[in-house]
């Protein structure tokens, strides 16, 4: 099992489709999971620490765990079949529960639990980006962010 890390949520272009990207803890390679908008929210104000005025329904159960006094031990991303992740929630007294991985990841960042994905789902879909050319493609990121058209000027 390798630890991995909430790096954030991205939308994928042309499709406009939701991303939730995990990055292993101590390696360099990223694990895309396309995932629904109201998920993608979800994560998004979740990792923004953003409390919305009433609970959203992770933020329920979330309340209801620890009304009955209970805490989710790990989320383990456990396989990947047809383009489809899998997920389970363990909890303290040794329960799995199959989830889908979007609601796990969101359950995740609200109580603080450790996200796992087996060895086999991050050789299959993980992605492999050095870290020098993570900081290429954010130095860019930020060049685009802050040019104008103006920047280039007009020669006719």
């Amino acid at each position: 099992m390798k630890h991995m890390e909430v790096v954030g949520v991205r939308v994928e272009m042309p499709s406009n489709q939701p991303i939730v990207l995990l990055k292993e803890s101590d390696g360099e390679r990223y694990l895309p999971i396309w995932i629904g908008a109201v998920e993608a929210t979800a994560i998004a104000l979740a990792q923004q620490g953003v409390a919305p005025a009433r609970p959203l329904t992770h933020d329920l159960f979330r309340d209801v765990l620890e009304a009955l006094d209970a805490s989710l031990s790990t989320v383990n991303i456990t396989s990947l079949s047809d383009g489809i992740f899998y997920a389970e929630l363990v909890f303290s007294n040794g329960v799995e529960v199959s989830a889908r991985p979007s609601d796990s990841i969101a359950l995740a960042l609200r109580t603080g639990t450790p996200i796992y994905a087996h060895d086999d789902v991050v050789d299959e879909a993980g992605v492999p980006i050095p870290d020098e050319q993570e900081d290429e493609v954010e130095k860019f990121r930020e060049f685009l962010d802050q040019i104008t058209p103006e920047d280039f000027g007009r020669t006719t």
